[in-house]
């Protein structure tokens, strides 16, 4: 068969570009891949990455809804939360968890209702 799935890139809605520059690229340490707009004061349509991880933000309403829920699976994850924990970010404070599925995980919400849930595998 010759059909193959490459990547996977989920689409999240946000409402404004500085709260999602605020929280994705300042706090979570993406890094912005290209943005595009039709023409001045039209809305941000834009692609980030970190490692592996790459999402599309949008702020066109008609591309998705808001409440999103991405599983990241990963690694380093408690070094990672301390990371985060450290930029002191005034709207969110995630802690970490062991999950039934034997992994420890850190769930955080963005200012527009989606979610990111990390997920580190745990070698007990």
């Amino acid at each position: 068969m010759s059909f193959q799935i490459q990547r996977t890139i989920p689409l999240l809605r946000v409402f404004d570009e500085a709260k999602a520059y605020e929280f994705y690229i300042d706090w979570l340490g993406f890094t912005v891949d290209w943005t595009h707009r039709f023409e001045p004061g039209t809305p941000l349509y834009m692609q980030i990455t970190q490692g592996t991880l790459t999402l599309h933000l949008t702020e066109h309403h008609g591309d998705c809804t808001p409440g999103a829920k991405v599983f990241v699976a990963c690694t380093g994850l408690a070094e990672f939360h301390t990371e985060l924990i450290g930029k002191k970010y005034k709207y969110n404070r995630p802690g970490l968890e062991k999950a039934f599925w034997n992994a420890l995980t850190m769930e955080v919400n963005d200012p527009f209702g989606n979610k990111l849930l990390f997920s580190e595998a745990l070698t007990e």
